[in-house]
């Protein structure tokens, strides 16, 4: 009797255990919704997970499970979520009914207290509102201005160190230079703290800043893990942020304001912008030390991962694109010979060329794969298939957009996976109001440092290309393969020989 006790015991916690995976995958089925079924527990990105694919293509493969649909169902574990397809729903989400979505997923009810908690991207509602329009002066168009000579001075750093590398330095893994630059031109333009990082690579600013935004699989897992089962994340004390990393962060945030104060130096920069905002605000509005820990590190981390891949795949397209390289050299050149050697803010604003391979880049590689939506207020859709019937979503109802594979649908870009700065011929400032182009989002939730994230890259790639040349070399990729991550990054890497241009051309002229 006992045997046969444990025998049922096990077997009743088997299938209660059974149940509680499979609970929601009908969820779809029942509301008429096209979906895919997904592996118990695991749900739709299983793939991915147990990295048999990467995330990109699990994702577009999701995407293309049903062309016709304006939106299908897909479950992250056992959550139900919608993938939004149709690019014109996708805007009126995301602009017209912005009131019915306002939130993105929020790391708050499994990670209280953690920067993740706080800063602009997981706040919501009124709260949300009032920090976005705290921060927004940052990023106008007279502040960038102020920013850009700091920008310059430190790119042309760069672009000098590159050009003077002896033969046996001269191949280089792209990708972590460009954190260097990257981190070097946050610090000064968002601290007002001077780093010099290609000499002093193991600063703890920027070590600390790699390490706060190394979304690694484990890290990934503690994500999907907040977001969907909270409640074993309490249970788990899970943080995405190591303690020690905020407080490295706070300390500098209240030492920086502290000097402030006391010496009433002023800087344009980030933290300039937060402490004239509080002063406007009122005492139950302020943002504290905390606060301002929160956004000015997610601006530093985020950015020091987002904009240095950026550049990384710009200059990677550059490279192993010829035609390509010389014609923005070319570009380069003349503006040179206009402003007599010293770029200025307008001439790289005016350079086409240059626009087209950012713009391009960003398209083929975007630096957010997908973005999100809650619903917070009761909504009803479009039907998902012609002949079908609407379908209302409640108050925490979860869409996905997925900007990746929108960006790479032959539907609206033609050869999409080839890199091609013609086909938007010449008018790159409509690409960003474009409802396929979705990069930075829209509406309301726009990237609020999308002109920072173009300016800084422009900048670089304007002082690398105008004094060296990149060449594919042994372990340059040629087409490029992702990883097998969440991540959109190289299997390889960005592997190139960096060659002076002076050097460059004597080799041209001798070869002629």
């Amino acid at each position: 009797m006992e045997t046969w006790s444990v025998v049922l015991a096990l077997v009743a916690v088997v299938l209660s255990v059974y149940y509680y995976l499979k609970r929601n995958y009908d969820y779809f089925e029942k509301r008429g919704v096209p979906y895919k079924r997904p592996l118990p527990l695991f749900g739709d990105a299983w793939k991915a997970l147990l990295k048999i694919d990467t995330f990109v293509q699990t994702i577009t493969d999701l995407y293309n499970f049903n062309r016709d649909a304006k939106y299908i169902g897909m479950f992250e574990f056992t959550k139900p979520i919608l993938m939004v397809r149709d690019v014109d729903l996708a805007k009126e989400i995301m602009v017209k009914h912005f009131d019915h979505f306002r939130d993105h997923r929020s790391f708050q009810e499994g990670d209280e207290g953690s920067v993740f908690s706080r800063n602009l991207f997981a706040l919501r509602g009124d709260r949300w509102k009032e920090v976005r329009n705290v921060l927004t002066p940052v990023f106008t168009s007279s502040k960038m201005k102020a920013m850009f000579k700091l920008m310059s001075e430190c790119a042309g750093r760069y672009g000098e160190t590159l050009s003077n590398l002896t033969e046996k330095e001269r191949v280089l893994e792209l990708k972590e230079i460009f954190a260097r630059y990257t981190s070097d031109t946050i610090a000064t333009c968002a601290f007002g703290i001077t780093l010099d990082t290609m000499a002093d690579p193991t600063n703890k600013f920027y070590v600390h800043g790699r390490e706060f935004m190394n979304f690694g699989m484990f890290t990934i897992l503690k994500v999907l893990v907040l977001q969907n089962m909270p409640w074993v994340a309490r249970i788990l004390r899970m943080r995405i942020v190591k303690p020690e990393l905020e407080n490295f962060f706070k300390q500098v945030i209240a030492n920086t304001l502290k000097t402030r104060q006391e010496t009433g130096i002023y800087r344009p920069d980030l933290i300039q912008t937060l402490m004239e905002a509080n002063e406007k605000l009122g005492p139950d509005k302020q943002l504290t030390v905390d606060d301002m820990t929160a956004n000015a590190t997610l601006f530093f981390a985020g950015g020091l991962e987002n904009t240095s891949n950026l550049m990384s795949f710009a200059a990677y397209e550059v490279a192993v694109n010829k035609g390509v390289q010389e014609n923005l050299q070319k570009e380069i050149d003349e503006v040179l010979g206009r402003c007599n050697g010293n770029v200025t803010y307008d001439a790289i604003n005016d350079m086409k060329y240059l626009d087209g391979v950012v713009h391009e880049t960003l398209r083929l590689y975007p630096t957010a794969l997908m973005t999100d939506r809650v619903c917070t207020k009761r909504f009803e859709l479009p039907p998902a298939l012609p002949g079908g019937k609407p379908l209302v979503l409640e108050e925490g109802a979860v869409l996905q957009i997925p900007i990746y594979a929108i960006q790479r649908d032959p539907r609206y870009y033609d050869d999409p996976n080839t890199f091609n700065i013609e086909r938007y011929g010449g008018d790159f400032r409509k690409v960003q109001n474009s409802e396929t182009f979705l990069t930075f989002g829209q509406g309301p939730r726009l990237c609020i440092a999308n002109r920072f994230a173009m300016l800084v890259t422009k900048v670089l790639l304007f002082h690398l290309f105008a004094k060296c040349t990149l060449k594919s070399c042994s372990k340059t990729v040629v087409p490029m393969k992702f990883k097998k991550a969440f991540a959109l990054f190289p299997e390889n890497g960005f592997w190139f020989e960096v060659v002076p241009r002076e050097e460059d051309l004597k080799k041209v002229i001798n070869e002629d």
